[in-house]
Formats: structure tokens, sequence, C-alpha cells
């Protein structure tokens, strides 16, 4: 022990005993001072936006909610944003289809990016089809047994919701007689489709160009008209649609891969017979413009695959970025995928703006979209 060290310091220093005044103030913490974590409530009554608040009290995914609300939200509120929705999966079937025609009647939605198996599903209960409850086994069978015997029935399986194969005869019958042929080339016309008038007398979108090729925009245009005079017509009791809703309120529907779908593979077969294609670069053309024309640009990805890709790929060719981005997802960005890849990961690429507002949410969207939508409009309206 030195002379100058009275509790044993090599450096002569005193040392300041932390309890000798109960005084301390420890490290310096950046993100730490005066944040601590609160506890969400749940109680009778509150809103859906009331518990989203709450989330912003707590930590790990409950936070994320609350702040993927908050950028919601925010986009709504922007009257010059133009918003895209990305919508992949089975949504339609899983009981989502309403969350997102409101979304386009009230005026949320500038543009639709999805998967043609929605909208197949979509024209199926436009035209008085229905979903059905279902299970995802047969406790007293074997999986391969429970699936084998919806096969005999005739009833495809999704998760747990069941649909019975006719409904695929019905959505095929509704294309060949309401859908496709409006589309079809004039054979003489000069080159582009004039507007052409339905059998009920109602404005059908502009038929094919003389080869025949139409864009995939026009084909869902097309099928969102159809639902609507359908469903109108024979009174069924659902709600027109996604589709129908689109068409109603002049949202674009665009479809990358409709190829992969039964609205695709129909299409597909009525090609075989009759002076219809699809020209799926087409839609490149209205899309880059809707994106080149905005204000402000914001987008709210459901679930990944194409949807996602095509939504935020437009900006790769636009003199912008998205300024708000939300999306829900189940991957893990571990794998390298694009549908669990971040949105930090999209603004490297450019597709989001180095400012942009966005945010996360990792869990099964049949159970965060409705959330999300109830308390962003709750805020919004």
């Amino acid at each position: 022990m030195s002379d100058g060290d009275s509790d044993g310091n090599p450096d002569g220093d005193d040392d300041q005993d932390p309890g000798a005044d109960g005084a301390h103030d420890g490290p310096h913490r950046e993100e730490f001072d005066e944040d601590p974590v609160g506890h969400t409530r749940a109680t009778p009554g509150m809103t859906v936006g009331e518990l989203v608040d709450g989330y912003g009290e707590a930590g790990i995914g409950a936070a994320a909610v609350n702040e993927a609300g908050d950028v919601l939200a925010e986009m709504f509120a922007n009257d010059d944003c133009t918003v895209f929705l990305s919508l992949a999966g089975a949504m339609v079937p899983a009981g989502m289809r309403r969350i997102v025609s409101e979304l386009i009647r009230d005026g949320y939605v500038d543009a639709l990016v999805t998967t043609g198996a929605n909208l197949t599903h979509d024209s199926i209960e436009a035209i008085g089809g229905k979903h059905h409850h279902g299970r995802t086994h047969d406790p007293e069978k074997s999986p391969r047994e429970h699936d084998e015997g919806l096969r005999d029935e005739g009833v495809d399986r999704i998760y747990n919701v069941y649909l019975p194969q006719e409904h695929f005869a019905d959505f095929e019958g509704h294309l060949r007689e309401e859908v496709f042929p409006p589309l079809e080339a004039d054979p003489d016309a000069d080159g582009g489709g004039g507007s052409d008038v339905d059998s009920d007398g109602d404005d059908a979108v502009d038929g094919g160009e003389a080869n025949g090729a139409v864009s995939i925009a026009d084909l869902t245009r097309e099928l969102g008209r159809a639902n609507a005079a359908v469903n109108e017509r024979d009174g069924v009791a659902e709600d027109p649609g996604v589709a129908a809703a689109a068409y109603e309120c002049d949202v674009p529907v665009y479809c990358p891969a409709v190829q992969d779908s039964v609205l695709g593979l129909q299409a597909w077969m009525y090609a075989q017979t009759a002076d219809f294609t699809l020209d799926a670069l087409d839609d490149m053309t209205e899309l880059t413009d809707l994106a080149f024309d905005a204000d402000d640009a914001g987008c709210l990805l459901v679930g990944g695959g194409v949807p996602k890709n095509f939504t935020l790929q437009t900006m790769l060719v636009t003199p912008r970025a998205y300024d708000y981005a939300v999306q829900i997802t189940m991957d893990p960005e571990a794998t390298g995928g694009l549908s669990g890849a971040s949105l930090e990961e999209a603004r490297s690429w450019g597709k989001l703006e180095k400012d942009a507002r966005n945010a996360s949410v990792h869990g099964d969207a049949t159970v965060m979209l409705p959330m999300l939508i109830a308390a962003a409009r709750e805020r919004v309206e």
C-alpha cells in the first residue's frame, strides 16, 4: 500500500465511495434515460385504437404494432400521399375481403397489387359462392386420410378453410360469359380498343387491341365490372368485393403473377381458341406513371412474394421513393428471401426515402391487419 492511497489504489488517487453520500450518477446511457417500459392495459369498452396506443408503453412485438399504427395513420391522414396496397397470401378466403374493399371504397387506397388467387376467391364470393369453416385434420384419421377424404368429397382446403370445387366451375363460366368476351380483339379494329357496351347496357372496359393483347390491369378492371354487375343482377347477399370496389372507385388492380392462379389458368385456356392474350409489361407504364405523379408515396405490404416486390421495385425507375412503409410478415429476415426482407434493406436499394417512416410487424396478417387498420382509421377519422 502506498502512502498516498488509503484504500489501495496504486495510482495514488482518492476513490469516490459510491455509498458515502448516497449520490452516484453512473455511466452515461444514450438510449436509457427517462424512457421506462410501461404496462399495457386491457379494459372493458376500450377501442382497438386505445389498445394499440397502449402498446406503445410495452416492448417487443407490442411496441412494433404501436409504431406501425402510427406510421399507417400518418400515411392515411396525408391527403397528398398516394397509397399502394400489396396483398399476398390467402387473405380473401381467410375473411379479410371486406377490410380491403372498404379501404378502397373509403378512399384509403390508390393502387392495389395482389395475387390471382385473391382475385379468384374474391370473384367466387361476388357471384354467390362461399368459403366455409373447416379443420386442418380429423383426429380419427391421419392427415393424409383427411385430405384424401376431402378430395373424394370435392372440397378444397386452405388451412382451416374449405371451398367446394363446384365454385370453381361457376367461376370459369363467369369468366367465359361475362369477363373475357368484352376483352377479345375486334377484328375490325384499327389497332386500339374502344369503349364497349355489355349486354346489360353498362359500359365495359376497353376491348383488346387488334393483336388480342390486353393489360392485366384491363383484365382486373373488367373482372371488377362483371363481379359488380352479376352481384347486383343475381341479388347476391355478400358484398361484391375487392375487384368491384376497385372498378367502381377507379383504383387500378395489378396482378403481376396472374398466371399463377385459377384466374390465369382460365385466361390461358380461353386464349387457346380466342383472339385474346395478356400483356404483362403494359401494366408497368401505368404503375410507374402513378408513382411519378405522386407528391408523397406510401405502401402497406401484407405478406411478401411477388406483390411485395412488384410494389417496392416501382420506385427503382422513378426519381423518388416511398415516404411511408408498413409491412406485415411472418417470414424471417435471415433466410435472405424477399418476403422476410426488412424495410431497412429496401432503403439501401432506394425503394424507401432515407428519412422515410417505416415499421414492420411480424405476425399473422389475419390478426394484425384488422388491428392496424382499425387503429389507424380510428385516429384519422
